[in-house]
């Protein structure tokens, strides 16, 4: 890698305010806020809205859309073409 080009990548806490929770990892992102972490460091962080802790994809809370209704009511619209 080209020397002086590229941003620093350090360790970073994402937390989300949604759920009340924060995991470590590392990144270019940056921020002026810092939170103590469990290790003792402290760190930058970056609040997100949302995590695989909040979003209803990963928890187990999606709704799953009636699309029969949309069908049938495209073929009364429609008809069929057969």
């Amino acid at each position: 890698m080209k020397p002086g080009i590229h941003p620093a990548y350090g360790p970073v806490v994402f937390r989300d305010k949604a759920a009340d929770f924060a995991f470590l990892t590392r990144s270019t992102a940056t921020s002026h806020k810092t939170v103590q972490w469990e290790d003792g460091h402290t760190y930058p962080v970056i609040d997100v809205e949302i995590s695989s802790a909040s979003h209803p994809f990963y928890t187990g809370t999606a709704r799953v859309l009636d699309t029969a209704g949309r069908v049938e009511r495209f073929q009364r619209r429609y008809g069929s073409t057969a």
